[in-house]
């Protein structure tokens, strides 16, 4: 697995995409000294991932603490493969997430993807072997790699805020299609997931109300 990267690391990136797109001085200035956000990797983490995905946290906290409690803390790949779909439904998952879990785990176990040694792959190889598994989408393969497996240089394009906070970077009308968050997003490397970080930090001050959205989407 990779080493997320410290607060000297984080703070000299930020200072260097500043440097090479100015678009992101008004998100420097207003996002506060940032740590990188940090979750169980490998399988157990993707898993969790899918779990939680469309409920509230505290659901998703509920659901994960009954299913990490029926699998006895076994969260590997071999043992919720052993678990069949109706026991995992009793857990409290969907079936098309207990379905998922299968569906990573047999990933695993067949070779189509090494949980444990991942960080052989390039970004762009894990991020190709992980969208081949059913029910791992993009987003959720991207935001894996950059929060479970310490990736720094991987954007979600496909995620909203984010495309927002591109939005008020760019003084734009219209917040960019994923595409065109992509091929935005080129001009960062290789400090891309610091760049996400950066945003989503930004996005959220504005939300919360600690940052005007006329400052934010001032020209």
């Amino acid at each position: 697995m990779n080493i997320t990267p410290g607060p000297q690391e984080i703070a000299a990136a930020r200072e260097t995409l500043v440097e090479i797109d100015p678009a992101l001085a008004r998100a420097h200035a207003a996002t506060p000294v940032f740590e990188w956000r940090t979750r169980v990797g490998g399988y157990e983490g993707l898993f969790r991932m899918i779990v939680e995905q469309q409920v509230s946290l505290a659901s998703a906290a509920a659901i994960w603490k009954r299913v990490t409690e029926g699998l006895d803390h076994e969260l590997t790949p071999e043992r919720v493969l052993a678990t069949d779909i109706e026991a995992l439904r009793a857990m409290g998952l969907s079936i098309q997430k207990a379905t998922y879990g299968h569906e990573i785990a047999r990933a695993h176990v067949d070779g189509r993807i090494d949980f444990d040694h991942l960080e052989r792959l390039s970004d762009e190889e894990a991020t190709a072997r992980l969208v081949a598994i059913k029910g791992v989408g993009r987003w959720t393969a991207e935001t894996f790699l950059m929060f479970c497996e310490g990736r720094t240089d991987v954007f979600p394009a496909g995620d909203i805020a984010l495309q927002e906070a591109m939005k008020w970077a760019d003084g734009a009308t219209l917040r960019p299609r994923e595409k065109d968050a992509y091929r935005r997003s080129e001009a960062w490397k290789p400090h891309r997931s610091v760049a996400a970080h950066l945003l989503w930090g930004w996005y959220g001050a504005v939300k919360r109300g600690e940052v005007a959205l006329e400052d934010a989407a001032a020209p």
